[in-house]
């Protein structure tokens, strides 16, 4: 059978092209057999399920080690009811998995199903599947969110802390690992109700999962060889692994997702094996405007948390220089659902399609707004060669923002000015072309937006006024940025929210670059 690029569920190295992730699993190896419990909390299709198979596979095949690989998705609410349903229930899960690793213990466990009747027992139940197993027992739990807000599974976590910490006189699992989006202090529920137990988990004897699972172009590169080798398809490896890591940064959902539509979609209309940055270039086009249950789930959390939706405004379409605060709840959450990502002590949207997706999100949530209808697009916007006329999209965006300036929606354009531009820019590029925006950590709060449109490109930044000097050094940056990007041009929209507005707009030129600016 032919190998795919897979994008759910768990992968198989003989049925997927896999990236290189043999570090990664070395480390999560390595902290099981020395004894460690830990939670694997990542976000939403980023390779826990895989990760926690692959480890088994390579524990069971030492022969040192019985696995209990089990999950929480799909065991039903029932099992939650009560202490006593619990507590059978988890019995039953050990019995399951024990007709793979411990084909022997089967039915004993079967046996002790209807005598569990309490945690106690189930503790009684472990110490003796320990001792009869006469080999290290691992127990893996996938999927734990769950569980996480219920308290009988927090009471069994305090269970294995307890039997942890005497591990010398109660026989217990040698490893526990937990995986789920949610991190330590996010599962647990108070024990008691007093709040000094807010961090008082049942699970701080686990010990730190810093394993980095994103995939860096050393680690897509051996995929797409062994793609290459299997295929025979013409392909600069290693430039397509770079151009990959470019917009996803390494989110394993989203640089398979693109593999997949390029082999899947684009290679059977192109009649030629081979892949170019191009393809990858219209794979991100096409997935911007699909429906996937990833994109699906980012705009959940945002619509489900007003705080969190403001944070990753104040980031995605401000740019604005939010620093990283561990002890935030609304940051530490944004990074738990991989929304976004600390760099440099301050935060950043994970990547680059993230970016998008999340502007068009809160682009919808605008067009309440009676003015939003007004964008415009058409062929006046275009030049003879197909390129986009940005002189003129410029002057139009400060002419419509001057004849809604003296309407009521001013406050809200004052607010709201860098994303309205994007929305007067979406329809004009749609269909054929995006845009990204690349957030830069200055004292302008500047946002510069990368549109590419054909093969067309152009560098426009976004600045709120701040004094002249402030200016030229914004000036300097985007110039420099253009030449990065080998652009003659560069494009500037300020901001200035004085009560006096001057309205200008025109071509300058600066350090070596032509800039068409306009005052908003």
């Amino acid at each position: 059978m032919a190998k795919k690029f897979n994008i759910t569920g768990k992968c198989f190295p003989e049925e997927h092209y896999m990236a290189d992730v043999s570090s990664k699993l070395e480390q999560t190896r390595k902290m099981v057999e020395e004894g460690d419990y830990f939670i694997i909390n990542r976000p939403r299709q980023y390779g826990k399920t895989t990760t926690l198979y692959r480890i088994e596979d390579t524990l069971v095949n030492t022969g040192d080690y019985f696995v209990f690989n089990m999950s929480f998705e799909g065991i039903g609410d029932t099992i939650f009811d009560n202490e006593k349903n619990f507590s059978q229930g988890f019995t039953r899960l050990l019995a399951r998995h024990a007709q793979i690793s411990a084909p022997f213990m089967v039915e004993w466990l079967r046996e002790s199903i209807n005598k569990t009747e309490s945690i106690d027992v189930v503790s009684d139940i472990i110490s003796d599947m320990v001792l009869k197993a006469g080999k290290k027992v691992v127990l893996m739990i996938d999927e734990v969110d769950k569980s996480s807000n219920n308290q009988l599974f927090i009471s069994f976590l305090a269970l294995l802390r307890n039997k942890y910490l005497q591990k010398d006189i109660f026989k217990t699992f040698h490893s526990v690992v937990l995986a789920g989006v949610h991190d330590v202090k996010s599962l647990k529920q108070k024990i008691r109700p007093d709040e000094e137990q807010k961090y008082n988990s049942p699970w701080n004897i686990a010990a730190e999962y810093n394993v980095d699972m994103n995939l860096y172009p050393n680690e897509i590169k051996p995929m797409l060889d062994d793609y290459v080798e299997e295929k025979g398809v013409k392909m600069d490896t290693q430039g397509i692994a770079d151009h990959l890591f470019y917009y996803t940064s390494g989110y394993p959902f989203l640089v398979s997702k693109l593999c997949k539509m390029v082999d899947e979609q684009f290679m059977p209309e192109k009649g030629i094996k081979e892949w170019t940055n191009e393809d990858i270039d219209k794979a991100v086009q096409k997935l911007l405007f699909e429906d996937n249950t990833n994109f699906e789930t980012l705009a959940k959390y945002l619509e489900n948390d007003p705080e969190l939706y403001k944070l990753v405004y104040r980031v995605a379409i401000d740019g604005e220089k939010v620093g990283y605060n561990l002890f935030d709840p609304t940051t530490n959450i944004a990074v738990l659902y991989g929304i976004l990502v600390n760099k440099n002590n301050y935060f950043a949207i994970h990547n680059r399609i993230y970016q998008e997706v999340l502007t068009n999100y809160m682009i919808a949530r605008m067009s309440h707004n009676q003015w939003s209808n007004n964008f415009e697009a058409g062929i006046s916007y275009k030049n003879s060669d197909k390129s986009l006329n940005m002189e003129a999209i410029l002057t139009r965006f400060q002419a419509f923002m001057r004849e809604q300036y003296s309407k009521k929606d001013r406050d809200f354009l004052e607010r709201n000015g860098r994303l309205v531009f994007l929305a007067f820019l979406k329809p004009i590029i749609n269909g054929s072309g995006y845009d990204f925006k690349e957030p830069q950590i200055s004292e302008e709060r500047r946002l510069d937006v990368i549109v590419t449109y054909l093969q067309y490109r152009y560098i426009i930044e976004l600045k709120i006024w701040r004094g002249e000097v402030a200016h030229q050094e914004g000036l300097q940056q985007l110039t420099d940025y253009a030449d990065r990007l080998s652009l003659i041009e560069g494009y500037l929209i300020i901001f200035d929210h004085a009560k006096r507005k001057s309205w200008k707009k025109g071509w300058t030129e600066a350090y070596g670059k032509k800039v068409f600016t306009v005052w908003v």
